[in-house]
């Protein structure tokens, strides 16, 4: 499969069900959604020391091989991906590697492959991370240790996401990604890439942090956080929609012929998407361009409900997931049609209009789709190269017309796949 026809679901398993055996319940509902992969927010016991919140963060990793007791077992986690391959899915898991606990096992056993301060004691690089300390890339032990790790883990999963990958030397995501190949062939690469503020700040200060350009080079995908900054300012009202389509024009000429980016509109990270769109008609809008633009799709558990609320990281906070999610047909449509081979290997464009209206357009031999987007939710008329008369809605089935050159909206989105 093309990475850029992937639709990933990502889980926080705390908050989606507590227990491994709980998420392996709930894959045929989310493999019916369309997913292609499952990514797990860290599955890692974590530490005690400087713990926030009554459970601590994920992220805040005390041994990097072996599994979160809160969750299960190995022989339980080892289930899970069984059950994920059964239905037909790829697994990733989180990889941490700027930094862990500080009590983790690394620190007790290894505590110089850490940063010190001036006064020896252990800390970290990035301020309000006060639950962590940074691991010192400069010996090449634990360039060692942490390759045989992600070895480990490789003969189970089938790739990992790479929590603030910048921040560690390039060199070595290069090595491991070659030595890992050995081990599990095909082995996807994510890197949480960052904005291209956290780029400037950190190298200010003297600190490794490579662009998603650098990064291309060891990962397969990178997030989309290089144009983060454009979208929230769009969705502001801070700037037009050209200047945000601008910004995604540049991911054109700036990146590798065959880049791949993980499209979201909300993560563990981020505001939900139900909470910048609380409208309905909004949802559906954004989902279909998401889906739409080139690049893999992420879903964070419980999008498809639209939840407005991001669940914490410190504290239990589940995921209300009852009933049948108001999304999941719509996610269905999206993730059936971005399998289309179109949609990873077409030439590609996209172009504003009057009214917050925004056409985006796939070509290849033989093949087109075009997707007509009201990013307000307003109804609209957008001058079209398509024959004349009536095409099929491929998100709701209904009928719509081209006449004179013109396609309509009423503010729903719109896509039509046809021979070209």
């Amino acid at each position: 499969m093309n990475l850029r026809n992937m639709t990933l679901y990502s889980i926080f398993v705390r908050n989606h069900g507590g227990s491994f055996r709980a998420v392996a319940a709930d894959l045929p509902r989310i493999r019916a959604l369309g997913a292609d992969a499952v990514w797990l927010l860290p599955i890692h016991p974590i530490g005690r020391a400087k713990r926030k919140g009554t459970l601590g963060s994920p992220y805040a990793i005390a041994d990097y091989r072996a599994v979160n007791p809160e969750y299960g077992t190995m022989d339980d986690f080892r289930h899970l991906a069984d059950a994920v391959h059964r239905c037909g899915m790829k697994l990733l898991i989180d990889v941490v590697y700027n930094h862990t606990s500080p009590d983790s096992w690394l620190a007790q056993h290894h505590p110089e492959w850490f940063y010190h301060k001036p006064d020896g004691s252990f800390g970290n690089r990035v301020g309000d991370w006060t639950d962590i300390i940074d691991l010192d890339y400069s010996h090449p032990e634990l360039w060692r240790y942490q390759i045989d790790t992600l070895k480990m883990w490789a003969e189970t999963v089938d790739g990992f996401r790479c929590d603030v990958a910048p921040m560690v030397p390039l060199a070595f995501w290069l090595k491991a990604r070659a030595e890992v190949e050995a081990v599990r062939p095909g082995c996807i690469w994510l890197a949480e890439s960052v904005e291209p503020e956290f780029i400037r700040a950190n190298r200010s200060r003297g600190m490794v942090s490579h662009s998603d350009a650098e990064l291309y080079q060891a990962f397969d995908i990178c997030y989309d956080y290089d144009v983060y900054g454009d979208f929230s300012r769009y969705i502001r009202g801070e700037c037009a929609l050209p200047d945000y389509l601008a910004a995604l024009e540049r991911q054109e000429s700036c990146y590798p012929a065959d880049y791949v980016k993980l499209r979201f509109l909300e993560n563990h990270d981020r505001p939900r998407m139900a909470f910048l769109f609380p409208d309905a008609r909004l949802q559906r809008n954004w989902l279909a361009w998401m889906f739409f633009q080139k690049g893999a799709a992420l879903l964070y558990g419980g999008q498809e409900w639209a939840v407005p609320h991001r669940p914490g990281l410190f504290d239990a906070d589940p995921v209300p997931m009852a009933g049948e999610a108001p999304l999941a047909g719509l996610i269905r449509r999206l993730a059936a049609m971005k399998k289309d081979p179109l949609f990873a290997d077409g030439v590609y464009s996209f172009q504003a209009h009057p009214g917050d209206l925004l056409t985006a357009e796939w070509r290849a031999p033989g093949a087109r789709a075009l997707g007509l987007f009201s990013l307000q939710g307003r109804p609209g008329l957008v001058p079209v190269s398509l024959p004349e008369g009536t095409h099929r809605n491929l998100l709701d089935s209904r009928e719509v017309s081209i006449e004179c050159g013109l396609l309509a909206t009423d503010g729903e989105p719109v896509i039509l796949r046809m021979d070209a």
